[in-house]
This record gives C-alpha cells, sequence and structure tokens, in this order.
C-alpha cells in the first residue's frame, strides 16, 4: 500500500482529489502515508479518525490534505470546510468514509477501493471522473 501511495504521491501537483475506499484496516491511512513520502512530505502522517482532518506541506507550495469522515454521521460545516480545500489551488485532498460529503465532491477525483485478499495482500481498484483523475489512473496502471 505504502509503494502504491508513494507512487501516486509523485503524480500530484496540487488540485487532485482522491477518494480511498475499504474497510477499516484496510490499509487507506498506510496507503496516505506513502501518497505523503511521495509528495515529499517529512512530517510522519497520522490517522484523522478523531481530528477529521490533517494537513501536511510539501515542497513547491502543494499542500496534502487527509480528512476521514468515518466518525461523522451528518457532515454539517464539514461539508464547507472541504469545499473550500478542494479550491484551494496547490492542495491534493485525500478523502477516507467519503459518504457523508458525497454532495461537495468533484466528478473528477480518483476512487480507489481497497480490498483485502489475505493478511498482507490488497486488490485495488481505481475509478475515474474525468481529464485529471483518468490521467492519473492511467499513469498508475
Amino acid at each position: 500500500m505504502q509503494q502504491f501511495g508513494e507512487q501516486l504521491g509523485r503524480l500530484l501537483k496540487g488540485g487532485e482529489v482522491i477518494e480511498l475506499v475499504g474497510d477499516v484496516g484496510a490499509g487507506k491511512t498506510t496507503l496516505v502515508r506513502g501518497v505523503a513520502r511521495g509528495m515529499g512530505v517529512d512530517e510522519a502522517v497520522q490517522s484523522p479518525s478523531f481530528t477529521i482532518s490533517r494537513l501536511y506541506d510539501a515542497p513547491d507550495q502543494r499542500r496534502l490534505v487527509h480528512y476521514d469522515f468515518y466518525r461523522l454521521a451528518d457532515a454539517g460545516i464539514m461539508q464547507n470546510e472541504l469545499a473550500d480545500t478542494i479550491a484551494t489551488s496547490g492542495t491534493a485532498v485525500v478523502i477516507e468514509w467519503a459518504g457523508t460529503v458525497e454532495q461537495v465532491l468533484p466528478a473528477d477525483r480518483l476512487v480507489v477501493t481497497i480490498t483485502p485478499t489475505g493478511d498482507t495482500v490488497r486488490q485495488l481498484s481505481l475509478k475515474s471522473g474525468g481529464q485529471v483523475s483518468q490521467q492519473l489512473a492511467e499513469a498508475l496502471r
């Protein structure tokens, strides 16, 4: 997961939205750790399960914002924050448990579905919804 994340992170310029889909323990946060490393983030990446979001600065005026809406039954003002973050240039956004904020997500996002097939084996499925996400998906295949 981390290797795939690093590969993805090296492709991110800012402005991309990535939705991670998978059960608890599937490897979503591990993938985000790889994304951060691939973007050149030096900070340790932690799960935002209890804080809802975490922001990491990357080189070249880029940022990675990681959201986890698992504990959020109603998006409330988080919808506004997410919409503002998505509109911020130079920011790559990764979202776990996006169901409560589905209505503010752009169609052009890369959806990565993670399915455990063994203790340490994962199957990944990529779905793109527009030009930017399609380019990412093609580069990752």
